[in-house]
């Protein structure tokens, strides 16, 4: 197991990067990533590209139009919180089929509905579901073992 390393105020480097990274986007026009590797460098973070790409998509940045005209990272302004019930909702309306084999669930919608549920579905924290793969109306939900497969299939026909 890696040793997790803090940064200042007993933050981990990670979640001081995130900081520094949305304190940096918020007051320049950041257009590039490696702009922004730029100034984490000056800031006295070490990051690499590949780590701050992977912070763009876990702070959810969005590119808007700058002052300049040219495309620069912004934080979302809204911020859309789903819950376990919100999507048990959407689902009455959309709602195929769902079938288990072992640890995998596999969720039938109605067409263009499979994206907008699996999103809503990482988003959440549901015990024991890894993860979703989401075609136009047809979702694989990847749980840890087949107990939360059974966990998962009961939440969701709840």
């Amino acid at each position: 197991m890696l040793p997790v390393r803090h940064g200042c105020g007993g933050k981990t480097v990670k979640e001081s990067r995130h900081h520094k990274i949305k304190e940096i986007v918020s007051q320049r026009e950041i257009e590039t990533q490696e702009e922004l590797v730029q100034a984490l460098q000056e800031a006295g973070f070490t990051a690499t590209q590949a780590t701050v790409s992977r912070d763009i998509k876990e702070l959810q940045l969005i590119k808007v139009v700058g002052s300049s005209g040219r495309y620069k990272y912004a934080i979302p302004v809204t911020t859309t919180t789903f819950s376990l019930d919100g999507i048990r909702r959407k689902l009455t309306d959309v709602f195929v089929s769902l079938a288990r084999a072992q640890n995998l669930l596999v969720l039938k919608v109605l067409p263009g509905n499979a994206h907008s549920i699996g999103a809503m579905l990482d988003a959440v924290e549901v015990e024991g579901l890894l993860g979703t793969i989401a075609g136009d109306d047809t979702l694989l939900l990847i749980c840890q073992d087949e107990a939360a497969a059974r966990s998962v299939e009961q939440s969701l026909r709840e």
